[in-house]
């Protein structure tokens, strides 16, 4: 499936993006990569983000400083589209981030950016935007912000942190054209 350049320009960022590109000490990248966006995230990234096993303030400064605007959903119609998808997803700890961040994403009529593959499958099976770091990445290479060997790096950065990508930085000029992202 080929997809545009620009689709849109407002994505929802989950825990697992914000929390590799920060292990991998690349969230002003991530920033860079993404000026022209609006970027949002939820409260509920943002409290994962500081619980997590080692808590990462850098994104949630991030948050506060107006990057990333933050989604409360907590308006009726909100907490129903969250319901929704804790309901289509899990309601454990482990899946609560990427609820929200779907919902966020479908309330505003944009696109969840999330690296969990069950999440991004179960929220497309039932009609919603996701895509993943890939992607962003792929879309900064069409764009002029990044080179294929600059997006290979990053994603060498954060694989370094744990990151599951589904491909190496070296793959990824192939991938990317195998899945119509370049």
């Amino acid at each position: 499936m080929s997809l545009p350049a620009q689709p849109t320009n407002l994505l929802v960022l989950d825990t697992m993006v914000l929390s590799h590109f920060t292990l991998a000490d690349r969230l002003d990248v991530l920033q860079d990569l993404l000026i022209d966006a609006e970027c949002w995230t939820t409260q509920v990234v943002l409290e994962e983000l500081r619980a997590g096993p080692a808590a990462r303030p850098e994104p949630v400064s991030v948050a506060e400083d107006g990057w990333l605007r933050l989604a409360r959903l907590d308006t009726l119609d909100e907490i129903r589209c969250f319901t929704k998808w804790t309901g289509l997803l899990g309601s454990g700890e482990r899946d609560l981030g990427e609820a929200s961040v779907i919902a966020a994403a479908e309330l505003r009529r944009g696109i969840a950016i999330t690296d969990d593959r069950n999440a991004t499958q179960v929220a497309r099976h039932h009609g919603a935007r996701v895509h993943g770091t890939i992607w962003l990445l792929a879309a900064a290479c069409r764009d002029g912000k990044q080179t294929e060997t600059a997006a290979g790096n990053l994603i060498e950065a954060l694989r370094t942190t744990g990151a599951r990508m589904p491909c190496s930085g070296a793959e990824f000029p192939a991938f990317a054209r195998k899945y119509n992202l370049l």
